[in-house]
């Protein structure tokens, strides 16, 4: 049995039918996130050296599938409603983070990578960033498997806790965008939660990585290296343009309903890749100060959020 797992064959088709699954309805977002994780443990990835450039692909052309699914006013009342809760969140975790690095003595590079992705929008944020500060491969490595880490937890705990608490649709989904680290996790915990909850939590997540501009370009100023190049996350834009042409073009109300849900499998599958590019090996490489540091500045942000939401 154990050489049937073994087996690169096996393991192929294996990993290619649980990636179908996961695109049906059977299969929600922490599900299919835990089906990859699972696989990554129990017989390995056989296409981990391949999946990291299409995760980001498959997360952008889902996203603005989601477009669809929205009209530019809801877009723009919550980015309204986001706003301020955005801008205070982002200056707290970062500076937060640097006093954090300093008394936990870590390294001020990948400190700068763990705040900007908290602050931010996860792992992009840390692609963003990491070609202007220069900082080593095992330096981003750790600092993309903490962040990644941290959102498999959120992906679970966000939508119990959103229903302990008895959150509306609209506190859960600013909750969602403001809490949780990447995208992806966004996405799919507010789609676990509900169709308003997406919504929301779509558009002011995305609100909120149009900031890996002015954060890059203060970047450059603390770590002196004017000559990068800052990365903008032009997906956002295309996110806009399907929201603008679903709201003036009614033709695009024909079939904007099986694209939102073609968009929802597509950010399932991504999950199901994010998950199977973990194992128990990347998460021993985690060390004790800089997931401590992580975690504070995570909690923070999560119960400061939540508290002045609710309030």
């Amino acid at each position: 049995m154990k050489d049937f797992f073994q087996n690169e064959t096996t393991r192929k088709t294996i990993f290619i039918i649980l990636a179908l699954v996961c695109l049906t309805p059977l299969v929600s977002s922490p599900i299919a996130l835990a089906l990859g994780f699972g696989l990554a443990v129990l017989i390995g990835n056989p296409f981990e050296k391949h999946l990291h450039k299409y995760i980001h692909l498959l997360l952008q052309i889902s996203i603005v599938g989601l477009g669809f699914g929205l009209k530019l006013n809801e877009a723009l009342d919550a980015g309204k409603t986001g706003f301020l809760l955005t801008v205070v969140s982002i200056f707290t975790v970062m500076i937060l983070g640097y006093i954090l690095g300093k008394v936990f003595k870590l390294d001020k590079k990948l400190s700068y990578l763990i705040s900007a992705g908290t602050a931010i929008c996860g792992g992009s944020a840390i692609a963003a960033v990491s070609p202007i500060i220069k900082p080593s491969t095992k330096e981003i490595s750790l600092g993309l498997a903490i962040i990644f880490t941290l959102n498999s937890v959120a992906l679970f705990i966000y939508p119990a806790i959103g229903h302990l608490l008895h959150l509306s649709q609209e506190q859960f989904g600013l909750w969602c965008a403001v809490g949780i680290h990447d995208t992806s996790s966004v996405v799919g915990a507010a789609g676990k939660y509900g169709n308003e909850a997406l919504k929301i939590a779509t558009t002011v997540k995305l609100a909120r990585a149009l900031w890996i501009i002015p954060v890059s370009v203060i970047t450059m100023f603390i770590f002196k290296n004017k000559q990068s190049k800052i990365r903008i996350p032009w997906f956002i834009g295309w996110f806009i343009l399907a929201i603008l042409l679903n709201t003036y073009f009614p033709v695009f109300d024909y079939f904007s309903t099986s694209v939102t849900s073609i968009a929802k499998s597509g950010l399932n599958l991504t999950l199901f890749f994010i998950g199977s590019t973990l194992s128990i090996q990347t998460l021993k490489t985690i060390g004790i100060k800089p997931l401590a540091v992580a975690v504070i500045l995570w909690i923070t942000i999560s119960v400061g959020s939540l508290l002045y939401i609710i309030s």
